[in-house]
C-alpha cells in the first residue's frame, strides 16, 4: 500500500471568514472550490505540501446568525499540526499580521511548538523538532 498525502476536511461556519484566515494570514491558496463567489460551500486549499479542505457547516439559507455552541464544542478537540522548520519566524510573521499569540514552547518530547486557533476555534500547531 502506498500513501502519498493526507487532506483533512473541517467544517467551518463562514467560508469567507475562513478563507481570509487560511489564505491571507497563513498563505494557503485555493486549489479547487465549489459554489459561487459569494456562496462557496467547499474549498481545497494547498500550501506547499500541506492540503486542507473546508466545507461549510450549513447551506447558506440554513445558516443561523451565530455558530451553535453544541456543534462547535468539539473543535477544541481537533488540532492540525504543520511541519514548520522556522517556528520562531512563523511566530514573528503571524504577530506582524495581527494575531494574538503566546510564544512558541518546547514540548518534553523535543518539539518546538506554536499553538493558536483558527477563526472557527480549531487548534493549529506549527512545530519542528529541536
Amino acid at each position: 500500500m502506498e500513501i502519498q498525502g493526507l487532506c483533512p476536511l473541517i467544517q467551518v461556519f463562514d467560508m469567507n471568514t475562513s478563507l481570509r484566515f487560511y489564505c491571507e494570514l497563513l498563505e494557503f491558496r485555493v486549489h479547487q472550490s465549489a459554489g459561487e463567489k459569494d456562496d462557496i460551500g467547499w474549498v481545497w486549499l494547498k500550501w506547499n505540501n500541506a492540503d486542507l479542505m473546508l466545507n461549510t457547516a450549513y447551506e447558506t439559507p440554513d445558516r443561523p446568525e451565530l455558530p451553535d455552541p453544541a456543534r462547535v464544542a468539539a473543535h477544541e478537540d481537533t488540532c492540525l499540526y504543520f511541519s514548520c522548520p522556522d517556528v520562531d519566524g512563523a511566530y514573528q510573521d503571524l504577530l506582524a499580521k495581527g494575531l494574538q499569540l503566546n510564544p512558541p514552547t518546547i514540548a518534553p518530547y523535543g518539539m518546538k511548538q506554536l499553538y493558536f486557533k483558527d477563526s472557527d476555534g480549531y487548534n493549529l500547531c506549527f512545530q519542528w523538532s529541536v
